[in-house]
């Protein structure tokens, strides 16, 4: 479990660095881009380290139709993380649709797995999350974009189905199905 901890306070370090520190930020240039980039691979070379070898250590049962709700979560997720690049009419529906997508994966992620290792992970990810749309929205102003073409949004939800099945074949890769049989 420590590797995994590690990873997340390092993961959350590198990630608020920016909005930390910001004149140290901006007189570190592009080594300050990579340090950051070096800082967010590293934790989550730790997380996924430390996931992989924390004990299983059960705190709850996750009810059988949770995993329903987590695949249908992980559909709007998916979405949702999309939307930020989306030229569409749906730019600018969200100011942080990124995070938001963080935030519903990983609530969707603790709904089915009841262990200690994942409720840190998914937990963990889910506080970064949030702390980060607090910290951004207390440091700047943000300027609705314009919308843009409708076909753009049609677009978005055929990239949405396709990424949601190459997410499921790595599950599946990784041998965690996510489907109920």
């Amino acid at each position: 479990m420590v590797y995994l901890i590690l990873g997340l306070i390092l993961w959350t370090a590198a990630h608020l660095f920016k909005r930390v520190a910001p004149e140290l930020r901006a007189g570190m240039g592009a080594a300050g881009k990579g340090l950051v980039a070096v800082g967010v691979l590293a934790g989550l070379g730790l997380m996924i380290y430390g996931y992989r070898q924390a004990e299983f250590v059960n705190i709850w049962f996750p009810p059988a139709w949770a995993v329903h709700l987590n695949n249908l979560m992980m559909l709007g997720a998916v979405f949702l993380y999309g939307m930020s690049a989306t030229k569409g009419r749906l730019r600018g529906a969200l100011r942080h649709p990124q995070l938001t997508a963080v935030k519903v994966w990983a609530v969707a992620h603790l709904l089915v797995n009841g262990d200690l290792a994942s409720l840190i992970l998914f937990g963990g990810l889910l506080a970064w999350a949030v702390l980060e749309v607090v910290v951004i929205n207390l440091s700047e102003e943000w300027e609705r974009p314009a919308p843009g073409e409708a076909k753009k949004d049609v677009l978005l939800v055929i990239i949405t189905v396709v990424m949601f099945l190459v997410i499921t074949f790595i599950h599946n890769w990784l041998g965690v199905w996510p489907f109920p049989g």
